[in-house]
C-alpha cells in the first residue's frame, strides 16, 4: 500500500514548515541531516520543493518534521 501523500492546497504546509525551521534557527541542510539521522530517506531538494509547495508531503516526512522540529499538527496545519 502506497503512503498517503498530503495535498497543500489552500493550508500551505510547507511555509508554515519554513517558518517553523527558521524560528528553530535550522538551515535546511541540517534540518535534513537531522531527518536522516531519525531514518528518514529525504533529500535538501525534496524540502526545498516541500517548502515551497510543489510536492506534496507523505504522512512520514510530516511527521519527522513535526517531531523535529517540537511543534504540533496544528502549528503545521494553520
Amino acid at each position: 500500500m502506497a503512503e498517503q501523500k498530503i495535498k497543500q492546497g489552500e493550508i500551505n504546509i510547507g511555509r508554515n514548515i519554513r517558518e517553523l525551521r527558521l524560528k528553530k534557527g535550522l538551515g535546511q541542510t541540517e534540518l535534513v541531516r537531522l531527518l536522516q539521522l531519525r531514518g528518514l530517506p529525504i533529500t535538501r531538494e525534496s524540502l526545498v520543493k516541500i517548502e515551497r509547495g510543489t510536492q506534496n508531503i507523505r504522512a512520514s516526512q510530516l511527521r519527522a518534521i513535526k517531531e523535529e522540529l517540537g511543534c504540533s499538527y496544528e502549528q503545521l496545519f494553520i
